[in-house]
């Protein structure tokens, strides 16, 4: 079914933009037929008409996107589910097979709700990783696309094939990929080549087999620390160059970036520049985050994602991807304006490529998605995450609090 009570704006009147030069300005927003913006002229005087919505003043920025989320197994909408099982990706990865199926994960109610949420919180598109595996086939995937295609185009969404078992050690999952590839799935993912399929040559040459063949990115997870980590980077980073897939990589976490010598990291983030390697985080508490100020002087472009909300993995996740930034920040130390700034960017307009967006900074011919709150300015939004009073999705009110 598509959603139905999704209202159509033609403009938003009277909200705050915050131009990075200290003064914020009320603006309108006017919006056409398609969900595009038109013009972002001084707000004028005047009561909202039919078909737009008072913005009573808030700060509007652009729709937040989650760069690395997956929709496909919470147990948002289920009772409290204790933590069992094993540690460790391996051990978290077998809990979750066993107990996936009493759970109905995936299913197309658990990722409405995970949707939900994202939009509740501000959220307008998202790349998320979707299980393909022996037991599911691309059964997931045709779930997710299902809740997206509920939104009629009102929420962007991109999706990765993600095989979580594992690529090699069980035989058939490479063909899988294929076929999702072929089926036009956006990304193939893959996940710790050394230390889950133990054959990083051999996963990393089939992934990048699929992509040469049917023009789909790589979303790859790579949790291996150190230089194990790095020396998998440098395995993407030839296959990246010889087979001229520039741009067309991401890898997802990537501790080892900020754990290897300063020396060996700034190797590692120029040549990623050079090949448009871009990177994803979750701002993971306990260890080390992505270096912002030496990411942005290589030029590798990253985004913040939320990874798993309230699933076998683990009970903790909102869907406040805000919150995320915020933990970044936190976690990172940062405090001043510009810096402060520049992570909300990166939770913003920013982080749109990773979800196939090309413009995604409230600008005549952008897509009409904002979210508004109450906050003096983006440094404040940041520091305070305050509640989403609206969400706007392509021109369509998603969310009114």
């Amino acid at each position: 079914m598509l959603h139905t009570g999704f209202p159509r704006v033609t403009a938003v009147r009277n909200v705050r933009f915050d131009t990075g030069a200290g003064e914020l300005l009320a603006r309108d927003v006017l919006v056409d037929e398609d969900g595009v913006i038109t013009s972002v002229d001084a707000a004028v005087s005047v009561a909202p008409g039919a078909g737009e919505l008072d913005g009573r003043g808030l700060l509007a920025l652009p729709g937040l996107v989650n760069t690395h989320a997956h929709v496909d197994k919470s147990w948002i909408g289920h009772p409290w589910q204790s933590y069992g099982g094993e540690g460790g990706t391996d051990g978290r990865i077998r809990h979750e097979r066993a107990r996936r199926d009493e759970l109905g994960i995936p299913g197309l109610d658990i990722t409405r709700r995970v949707l939900a949420e994202f939009v509740r919180f501000g959220t307008t598109a998202v790349r998320t990783h979707v299980d393909v595996d022996l037991g599911l086939g691309l059964r997931g995937i045709e779930i997710v696309r299902e809740a997206v295609a509920e939104y009629d185009g009102a929420l962007t969404a991109e999706i990765v094939a993600f095989p979580q078992d594992g690529v090699l050690r069980r035989p058939g999952v490479v063909d899988l990929l294929r076929a999702a590839a072929e089926t036009g799935v956006e990304h193939v993912g893959g996940l710790d080549p050394a230390s889950i399929d133990r054959d990083p040559v051999g996963q990393l040459d089939a992934l990048f087999a699929i992509a040469a063949d049917t023009g789909a990115g790589i979303d790859i997870h790579l949790h291996d620390p150190a230089e194990l980590g790095a020396f998998q980077l440098d395995l993407i980073l030839d296959r990246t160059a010889s087979l001229g897939l520039t741009g067309k990589v991401n890898i997802a976490h990537g501790f080892a970036i900020a754990q290897v010598d300063p020396v060996r990291r700034r190797d590692l983030l120029q040549r990623m520049a050079g090949l448009g390697v871009t990177m994803t985080t979750v701002a993971p508490l306990r260890l080390p985050q992505l270096p912002l100020h030496e990411m942005d002087a290589a030029g590798v472009r990253f985004g913040f994602g939320t990874d798993g909300i309230r699933d076998l993995w683990s009970p903790y996740g909102t869907g406040d991807l805000l919150g995320i930034a915020w933990q970044y920040a936190r976690s990172s130390s940062i405090v001043r304006d510009e810096d402060l700034r520049r992570v909300v960017e990166l939770a913003t307009t920013a982080g749109a490529s990773f979800a196939g967006i090309r413009r995604h900074a409230l600008q005549p011919g952008d897509r009409a998605d904002l979210v508004l709150l109450d906050a003096e300015n983006a440094m404040d939004a940041l520091v305070r995450t305050p509640p989403r009073e609206v969400t706007v999705g392509g021109g369509r009110i998603l969310y009114q609090r």
